[in-house]
């Protein structure tokens, strides 16, 4: 103990308390030097006045508790997809949409008879697929409306605007792809859908029946035009249900 020497057990004091020297733990004289051991249940038991001293396996009691919170966490889970399905997409609408951007529809834009030009199909499209993305810039309703005034005093009457909802329109007069140029019909072969897709509305044009390599692609523009409007624009369409006016 002296000069430096090793700590033995043999340099240890005696042990006074009888119970104590049957001890074979704490050789070095100090809990931290002999590390992390387990303490058996029963003898921790012992010394807590305050809880049950019996032995209780409580396994069986963790795994109930475990199952019931992997129940609750699943009905959670259910449910918050379900809300999500109720304010964005279905399934089936994002498998689709993916596909769709994965593997583009062959599509071609060429003079149509109802109006300047027209965007056709060059490949047979299922009714419920999807065709393409209506795609341009995303602004304001108050921006869209300055917009048109400005194109229309430019002489430009083709204007693309979409309206997404009360707050957004898309814009595609000068950013976009070819679905801008499809056409106006009363009796359409394609309608739009609002996609909510992680947080972003896109329009998307589906095929409401089958459409055949070289058929026009339309959607009704739904202006809801009548003969009294001042400004209204005749319809070109030719189908048999024709409205005369967009």
């Amino acid at each position: 103990m002296q000069g430096g020497e090793p700590v033995t057990p043999e340099s240890l004091p005696e042990q006074a308390d009888e119970d104590a020297a049957e001890s074979d733990v704490h050789f070095s004289g100090s809990a931290r030097t002999e590390g992390f051991y387990r303490i058996p249940p029963a003898e921790k038991a012992a010394h807590l006045p305050d809880r049950n001293k019996a032995i209780v396996d409580t396994s069986n009691t963790s795994a109930l508790a475990s199952a019931r919170d992997n129940r609750a966490d699943s009905r959670r889970l259910v449910l918050g997809i379900e809300q999500h399905k109720k304010d964005t997409a279905t399934d089936t609408d994002i498998l689709k949409f993916n596909q769709l951007r994965t593997r583009k529809k062959q599509l071609k834009f060429a003079k149509s008879p109802i109006h300047d030009w027209g965007l056709y199909a060059m490949e047979l499209i299922p009714a419920g697929d999807m065709v393409i993305e209506y795609v341009g810039e995303v602004i304001r309703q108050q921006v869209a409306d300055a917009r048109e005034k400005a194109y229309e005093r430019q002489g430009n009457f083709s204007t693309y605007l979409f309206r997404v909802d009360d707050d957004l329109v898309v814009d595609a007069t000068r950013k976009g792809n070819i679905a801008r140029l499809m056409n106006h019909c009363c009796t359409p072969n394609c309608n739009a859908k609002i996609l909510t897709l992680n947080g972003e509305k896109r329009i998307v044009l589906f095929a409401k029946n089958t459409i055949l390599p070289g058929q026009e692609l339309t959607y009704d523009y739904k202006f809801q035009s009548s003969a009294d409007d001042e400004n209204a624009i005749t319809c070109l369409c030719g189908s048999p249900g024709c409205r005369r006016f967009l």
